[in-house]
């Protein structure tokens, strides 16, 4: 499928968040003419005034529409060739209620396809997650890839419930009658994702940082933190719309998995001289359960104390040619970005 940038629309939902600012970014910077999805005047004000401090952002375009609603969907996508689909709530805490990440996730999801499919969309690329392949299997010491799904009696977080539904569900809607015109749909599904944040947002991949850059913690979990640079996954999110090779496929991006220890490590070696205190020891499992209980945050570490397994990333590599930042170098660059931003 080849489509020249220069004569190309793209729909961009959620590009207020970490991964569709991003997104939003590259496909701008590479020629392509972009709409953006925004659910407030607020939104939009901020998107502008970030992309301008990279790019002349006059051209980019806006688009009013809630995942929670009809309206606005039909207007966004109209005249657009691809979409990339990155909106869905994914708060740093779990919820109260699941139902408030499931309902604007999986329905939200389907309001985007059927639109869509219904302008004439060639091909959708969906943001899904890791959490989608291998939540559900703790303890399963083995390598995950895209023929595995999330275990959805025995999943513990919310937005990975979320995600696994609301990608369930559009594979449905695409494999369906409901698809008159057989518009193609590519999942990609990253671990963690840092990388350089573009403004002063926090989101949940900030959290990693600012629990150890600040010593909220006493010490490390015997654990592992797996991630992949933004903008390598931009990189896969923009190629996955045209990639003939891409089609109806799920993509597992993953960069690194590592001991939490050392990703604290690389944090002392190169911020401890700048007056932050890095907590770099491993605490025992029980003083990690104990914390659980009164930081929600660190529940989520608990959950997963001592699971080893890996991520296959051959399809990723072999259909784009993937190679990402050495993994140092990320962990690196967004703790610098979040410095300069007063994050941390």
């Amino acid at each position: 499928m080849n489509t020249s940038p220069s004569i190309t629309k793209v729909l961009v939902t959620g590009a207020n968040g970490f991964i569709g600012l991003h997104t939003t970014l590259h496909l701008m910077q590479i020629g392509y003419y972009v709409r953006v999805t925004v659910r407030t005047e607020v939104h939009e004000k901020n998107i502008r005034e970030t992309l301008s401090r990279y790019l002349d952002a006059s051209k980019l375009e806006f688009a009013r529409a809630d995942l929670l609603k009809d309206d606005g969907w039909q207007g966004a996508v109209h005249g657009c060739e691809f979409v990339i689909h990155t909106a869905s709530p994914y708060p740093v805490e779990e919820p109260k209620d699941e139902n408030e990440l499931i309902i604007p996730a999986r329905d939200g999801t389907l309001r985007v396809l059927r639109a869509a499919q219904a302008e004439g969309i060639k091909r959708v690329v969906m943001l899904s997650t890791i959490g989608a392949v291998s939540d559900g299997h703790v303890g399963e010491n083995r390598t995950f890839d895209e023929t595995d799904w999330t275990d959805l009696k025995k999943c513990h977080h919310a937005y990975h419930k979320s995600k696994t539904l609301a990608e369930r569900a559009a594979w449905d809607f695409i494999h369906s009658a409901e698809n008159k015109s057989k518009m193609e749909m590519v999942a990609i599904n990253p671990s963690n994702v840092f990388g350089p944040v573009l403004d002063n947002h926090y989101h949940t991949a900030t959290e990693w940082y600012r629990t150890i850059m600040r010593a909220e913690v006493p010490g490390v979990a015997r654990t592992q933190l797996d991630f992949v640079d933004v903008r390598d996954l931009v990189d896969i999110l923009v190629k996955a719309m045209t990639v003939p090779e891409a089609v109806n496929k799920r993509f597992i991006c993953n960069a690194a998995s590592i001991p939490l220890l050392e990703f604290a490590d690389i944090l002392q070696q190169n911020f401890s001289n700048r007056g932050y205190r890095i907590p770099n020891r491993i605490l025992p499992n029980l003083m990690i359960r104990l914390l659980a209980l009164f930081i929600p945050k660190v529940k989520n570490v608990a959950d997963e104390l001592n699971w080893k397994y890996t991520f296959s990333t051959e399809q990723s590599r072999l259909v784009f040619g993937w190679q990402p930042h050495p993994y140092k170098q990320t962990i690196i660059d967004m703790a610098e970005s979040m410095i300069q931003y007063g994050m941390v």
